[in-house]
């Protein structure tokens, strides 16, 4: 992860530009968790509050800020809203809608899972057919780890459902969309669900709730244990190459979520 910088690390020059799209900066508080990126804070302004995310053009994480930048226009209201970007000075900055919320809860009985049930099922929705924005497939993403016609599709997917993307707000908000892709329209239900099962839900009661969400019907048994399977090998594969204290929880729920899934395919 990219060292985090400070409001006022970041170029006078492009801080000046900034201003020109907000009026004066009166304070900026960094935001020390969370976002792949150099810069993230919420910045006061003539014009009200400014969530800023970016980072240095020439960075490793430059592809996600103009992957973001490329496809908020065509995202729903549950997505804050991208208001401007300014590059200058071999930075690039997106100014965001600033939105105040809490991470839902994903604890087994918590009422934040209804909500995350709702917006999965609406932005699956309006999200098929994915609009016309560039994006990757979701099966050229994971190449090598499982056949392609098992998650190929027509749904701009978020696919980076970890819980601090989502914002308990006026209503759930889903924030981050650096790593869109387009593929079958059940994949973000089933990332959440191996986050459900590390937040301590058996995979059984995982797999009942992720039911309610109508694209699931629509994943085949084959293609659910291939998706299992794969994000076993793709959390084996980050826990030897960067090794982070998320990547084993996630790695076990994985193991445990292709176990449930294994038990089901030799029936």
């Amino acid at each position: 992860m990219p060292r985090r910088r400070d409001w006022h690390e970041l170029p006078e020059k492009l801080r000046r530009q900034i201003e020109q799209r907000t009026g004066a900066v009166h304070a900026a508080y960094s935001v020390p968790t969370g976002a792949s990126c150099d810069l993230a804070a919420v910045v006061d302004t003539d014009t009200g509050r400014v969530f800023c995310k970016g980072g240095e053009t020439e960075g490793l994480a430059a592809w996600l800020y103009r992957n973001e930048a490329r496809v908020n226009p065509w995202l729903p209201d549950g997505a804050p809203r991208l208001h401007w970007t300014v590059e200058a000075e071999g930075w690039l900055i997106l100014g965001f809608e600033y939105v105040a919320g809490r991470h839902p809860d994903l604890a087994p009985g918590s009422p934040d899972l209804t909500a995350v049930a709702d917006l999965l099922t609406a932005q699956s929705r309006l999200l098929t057919p994915s609009p016309p924005v560039q994006v990757q497939r979701f099966a050229d993403r994971w190449r090598g780890l499982i056949a392609p016609g098992l998650v190929d599709g027509d749904t701009l997917l978020h696919t980076d459902m970890t819980p601090r993307n989502f914002l308990v707000a006026d209503r759930l908000r889903l924030v981050d969309w650096s790593s869109p892709a387009r593929g079958a329209a059940w994949i973000d239900t089933a990332l959440m669900l191996v986050r459900l099962v590390r937040a301590g839900h058996p995979p059984a009661e995982a797999e009942a709730w992720a039911a309610q969400i109508p694209t699931w019907a629509h994943a085949s048994d084959e293609a659910l244990y291939a998706f299992a399977d794969g994000l076993v090998c793709l959390w084996e594969r980050k826990q030897r190459s960067t090794p982070g204290p998320h990547h084993g929880p996630l790695l076990r729920a994985a193991c445990e979520w292709r176990g449930h899934r294994a038990t089901r395919k030799s029936r």
